[in-house]
């Protein structure tokens, strides 16, 4: 698994509510216990969030370690986290976790009473405890400032030559690394495990209309993404708020497609970003029969894609093409224009840059003019305008 453990036995219960004290019920705690026994468990984990009394008692009554989902979340988060950012935002979720659930762990930190002489010591170290984590919550927030700080920075100086922002999000695992390094070329870790992408990275990428896009990689999504680990990867999730289009990168050969589709959106409707132009990416058609490829590729690669879908394996590199000619007819910002310009041949660098960034439908000679047909973005066009034929 991705936190390096093996699973060694499973358990799945199913009530109508959870046990307010075990979340399962003493029945079935005695059950794990003789599980745990037998197969000589290092630890019980829980695919559910424990509250701190829950977490306290399982603790007492089982012999190993308790971990609930966010805490093995934040695990597999840990060992991913590469940058300063990513260990800061990792640290930041763990001490806001860990917080509340101080509180009468262990039997020293009993409380004797609160009058002059009564104090216990377990109360003592306890509001000793809280008091560190809040100072280093406290710094680590301002340390995290910092980073957004420079980030916002770096963001005003790629807004005064402005590039649009493409960002890729999805549920964990979907290739959306892998897709990344497909369009980029890049070398970033793509990887089955768990939120193996935990920094955000951009890249600049060329669409077929010659336009220049940054591409964004983010962490992946998964079902109830406890609400403190969105905000605690705030800095790494902004590159999606400033996105002018949204890749949603989908698993075609999952069987869980439309629930993780749900969970993907459900997080964009927390990060309020699900009025942006988003393109549905299907990714890992490599993996489906020929048959249901084909019907796939033909279904979702014909027509316009303003908002469409898109059927691709970032792995072989099928379809690609076919994404970013989607991206291409997505991106509002700095629109595609038609322009017939005359250049003087001695103006080498106009030509150059015309080559460049723009795409040459036709190409005269007239004397020492070079007349052109030419498709380019709306800000190129524009700065070429005194070459531009009257009346265009």
């Amino acid at each position: 698994m991705s936190a390096g453990g093996s699973v060694a036995a499973e358990v799945l219960q199913r009530r109508p509510h959870p046990d307010p004290a075990t979340l399962i019920g003493s029945g079935k705690v005695e059950e794990i216990a003789g599980i745990a026994l037998s197969v000589e468990a290092d630890l019980v984990l829980f695919d559910h969030d424990l509250s701190p009394t829950q977490l306290r008692n399982l603790e007492r009554l089982l012999p190993c370690r308790v971990l609930d989902r966010t805490q093995l979340i934040l695990d597999i988060f840990a060992r991913h986290a590469r940058t300063r950012e990513g260990q800061l935002q990792v640290e930041l979720a763990q001490l806001q976790y860990m917080l509340p659930r101080l509180a009468g762990r262990g039997k020293q930190m009993s409380q004797l009473g609160g009058g002059i002489g009564t104090r216990g010591p377990g109360e003592t170290q306890l509001e000793t405890d809280r008091r560190k984590i809040q100072r280093r919550i406290d710094q680590v927030k301002l340390d995290l400032e910092s980073v957004r700080t420079v980030r916002k920075q770096q963001r005003q100086r790629r807004e005064a030559v402005p590039v649009p922002t493409v960002a890729l999000v999805g549920y964990t695992n979907a290739g959306k690394s892998t897709l990344f390094n497909t369009l980029t070329g890049a070398h970033v870790l793509s990887s089955s495990r768990m939120f193996a992408t935990l920094d955000p990275k951009l890249r600049a990428i060329e669409l077929p209309s010659r336009r220049k896009v940054l591409l964004s990689d983010t962490v992946g999504f998964i079902r109830n993404l406890p609400h403190t680990l969105v905000t605690s990867f705030r800095a790494t999730l902004e590159e999606v708020g400033q996105a002018e289009v949204l890749l949603h990168i989908r698993d075609a050969s999952s069987t869980y497609g439309e629930e993780q589709k749900a969970q993907v959106e459900k997080v964009l409707g927390e990060l309020e970003v699900l009025a942006k132009p988003r393109i549905e990416v299907l990714n890992k058609i490599d993996r489906l029969g020929e048959a249901e490829r084909e019907a796939l590729i033909a279904r979702n690669n014909s027509g316009p894609k303003g908002e469409g879908e898109v059927a691709l394996s970032a792995l072989t590199g099928e379809g690609s093409e076919a994404l970013l000619r989607a991206i291409d007819e997505a991106l509002k910002s700095d629109p595609i224009i038609e322009a017939e310009m005359r250049v003087p041949q001695q103006e080498g660098a106009v030509l150059a840059a015309i080559d460049a960034g723009m795409i040459v439908h036709s190409r005269e000679y007239e004397g020492n003019l070079v007349k052109l047909s030419v498709s380019g973005p709306t800000s190129l066009v524009g700065r070429m305008r005194r070459f531009r034929t009257r009346g265009d």
